[in-house]
């Protein structure tokens, strides 16, 4: 792989990864709540049922309750 593909491909990936990050960081407490709490799963098993996994900080449906290890991921893939 060339340099400019290989900075090219780390660039996208960071800005994949960062865009919805930054868009988390800028809200307020108040508007990430009335996200979360827009949708409402019993559990884990329905988000996965659903197809919803995983169900990340200020996504609807995400709560602290279901996030097991507290890194703002809610129902991670199990293997």
């Amino acid at each position: 792989m060339s340099d400019i593909a290989f900075w090219a491909a780390l660039a996208f990936a960071g800005t994949w990864w960062a865009v919805p990050q930054v868009e988390l960081w800028m809200m307020s407490a108040e508007e990430r709540a009335a996200i979360e709490s827009s949708i409402t799963y019993s559990g884990c098993n329905q988000v996965r049922e659903l197809g919803k996994d995983p169900i990340y900080a200020g996504q609807p449906g995400y709560r602290t309750t279901m996030d097991g290890d507290g890194d703002g991921i809610a129902c991670e893939p199990i293997y």
